[in-house]
């Protein structure tokens, strides 16, 4: 396994390579709290061209901002900046990491080569509304990473089921695939119900969908 350090705004991200190859790339993304893995995980091992693994900011060996700020969209800008290295690609997500690929696919549909959508930690985040307005106080014994201002930020991300519903749309109109999104979720919170009944989207297992867009990829 290989680490490239990825300068981003503020932050160093660590974006791992946990498979050399030739042929499309697989871009992993993790769940709140979690770090990249250190071995191509099972549902993966299939895949035929490089696999690498992305630390959000915050996480991992990526670097800590100093006093939080973390959002959804913070970690989407993380995610285009592994893409922008590494071209296009099909991103695995889990948990935080699934919405973080959705919203991506959306933002990039020219670049991101289908996302596939798993369980995992921060999958639902804060709900469909703001809650109740309070000062985040996180454990200053906490050992980081991750920050626990992530954790505590993160936990709370409002997810309204349109704003999910509109990144698929983009993805789907302008992607040029006509399945770019796979869900192999058993958990579905209220933004993910809403994903899963919008046209160009599949459910399927990560194997399945994986298999789809490496042929696709090779195909192109």
């Amino acid at each position: 396994m290989t680490l490239t350090r990825l300068p981003h705004v503020h932050v160093d991200l660590a974006l791992h390579t946990l498979r050399n190859g030739e042929g499309p790339p697989l871009l992993l993304l993790h769940g709140l709290g979690e770090r990249s893995p250190g071995e191509v995980p099972a549902e993966a091992r299939a895949w035929p061209g490089p696999i690498h693994a992305l630390d959000f900011t915050g996480h991992g060996e990526s670097s800590i901002p100093a006093g939080g700020g973390y959002t959804a969209e913070v970690l989407m800008g993380d995610a285009a900046a592994a893409l922008g290295h590494l071209g296009r690609a099909t991103l695995l997500g889990r948990g935080l990491g699934a919405y973080i690929a959705l919203l991506l696919a959306g933002a990039r549909p020219k670049e991101v080569l289908g996302v596939v959508l798993c369980d995992g930690l921060g999958l639902a985040g804060g709900g469909r509304e703001p809650g109740s307005s309070s000062v985040v106080f996180p454990n200053p014994e906490g050992v980081a990473p991750p920050d626990p201002f992530a954790l505590a930020e993160l936990a709370r991300d409002v997810r309204p089921p349109d704003y999910a519903t509109a990144f698929v749309r983009q993805a789907t109109q302008l992607s040029g695939l006509d399945q770019p999104i796979s869900v192999a979720c058993a958990d579905r919170p209220e933004w993910l119900e809403a994903v899963v009944l919008e046209p160009g989207v599949v459910e399927t297992s990560p194997e399945k969908a994986l298999a789809a867009y490496a042929k696709l990829a090779q195909a192109g």
